[in-house]
């Protein structure tokens, strides 16, 4: 049996600003860091075989604070890599509202019909990431491997491994630096965990109410 880690790179900038990422190479904020720091100690003395990552650098960074703790160097898979949103990178969700009203509807609406001019759509995504994800599973047919990658990857496969169409794709959560457990035995895929932040509770602000005890 093979544990597949799939883990959502940090929070940047542009995360925080919600503009539209994609390819652009966007690195990790000061919080973002932070984020990967506590990310890496969710695996220390964890045993791993592998550790791969998209190559943009918001990832590679995430990937490399949880390489530390392993005697690991961290992979590359181009399969990885973020959607494509082609005209609209780089631009705020509310300019995209505003130019591109129609569009914006549908992704949010039908987001398994639609692709982005200049870009991809979630089907290509789909299947660039599951062959990604099975490159690294034959690699490693037992053991634990980590891959990290980007909210849109990460949620098509997560359809993919649970073997439903991509309408589904905004009933999937993946917050920054969220991990997700998938185990592979016998040619099938079980998703055991999702969106887990647990390791995030640091950087929570304490409570302005005093504790009633």
């Amino acid at each position: 049996m093979t544990l597949i880690y799939l883990v959502r790179h940090g929070q940047t900038a542009w995360n925080k600003e919600e503009i539209f990422r994609g390819r652009t190479d966007v690195p990790l904020d000061e919080t973002g860091l932070k984020q990967a720091e506590l990310a890496g100690e969710y695996f220390k003395g964890m045993k791993v075989e592998g550790i791969y990552s998209s190559p943009l650098s918001r990832a590679l960074q995430t990937a490399e604070k949880i390489a530390q703790f392993h005697r690991l160097k961290v992979q590359p898979l181009d399969g990885l890599l973020d959607m494509s949103f082609g005209n609209w990178e780089g631009r705020s969700l509310q300019e995209v509202r505003e130019m591109d009203r129609e569009r914006y509807g549908q992704w949010r609406e039908e987001p398994h019909l639609i692709r982005l001019p200049g870009g991809e759509g979630l089907d290509e995504v789909r299947i660039r990431a599951m062959a990604a994800l099975e490159e690294a599973i034959k690699k490693h047919p037992e053991g634990s491997i980590i891959l990290v990658s980007h909210r849109v990857v990460n949620k098509a496969l997560i359809c993919g491994i649970l073997g439903i169409d991509n309408s589904h794709f905004w009933q999937i959560g993946q917050d920054t630096t969220a991990i997700n457990l998938i185990q592979y035995k016998r040619g099938g895929y079980v998703l055991s965990l999702m969106n887990e932040t647990c390791h995030l509770k640091a950087l929570q602000s304490p409570s302005p109410f005093p504790s009633p005890q």
